[in-house]
């Protein structure tokens, strides 16, 4: 990724791509027509843990944004790290229609933070279970005295 590129993509209210921006569609490997109506875990790479999405799912399904560190997986298996965006879609009256998330290059002292992070997160929840692996990113979280917010967002100055 370049430092000035956005990944810009749009799912329904299941999670089915609706839309991608050039660089999403070029990033990911695969066609425009092979995304589109597919689920966007699609992309989800097997060393993310499960704990962050079910966050990001809680926080945009309530209405509320959420930043987080993503490592996508392309169509030929490769990968790609994000910072990623992600907020509900509103229609005029207020109701969420949708979801869309905007990407740009993380920065490598958020990727290398990170990437020990989730791999602690996987373990346990490999071993204890996604409930666990929330617990023990909240007491971390908790023993640094900042928020998930705060945490995130210091990773990517």
């Amino acid at each position: 990724m370049k430092e000035d590129d956005l990944i810009v993509s749009k799912t329904d209210l299941s999670g089915r791509i609706t839309y991608g921006n050039s660089i999403f569609i070029k990033m990911s490997g695969y066609s425009e027509q092979e995304l589109l109506k597919a689920p966007h875990n699609l992309l989800r790479h097997e060393d993310m843990p499960k704990v962050v999405f079910k966050l990001l799912w809680d926080r945009i399904k309530s209405n509320q944004p959420i930043n987080a560190y993503v490592k996508n997986k392309t169509k030929s298996s490769d990968y790609y790290w994000v910072f990623a965006n992600a907020t509900a879609s509103l229609d005029s009256k207020g109701n969420i229609i949708g979801y869309y998330s905007v990407r740009r290059k993380p920065t490598q002292k958020g990727k290398d933070a990170i990437e020990l992070l989730y791999k602690e997160l996987l373990e346990i929840e490999n071993r204890d279970g996604v409930k666990e692996a929330e617990k023990s990113l909240m007491q971390k979280l908790d023993n640094l005295g900042t928020t998930y917010d705060e945490f995130i967002l210091s990773l990517q100055k």
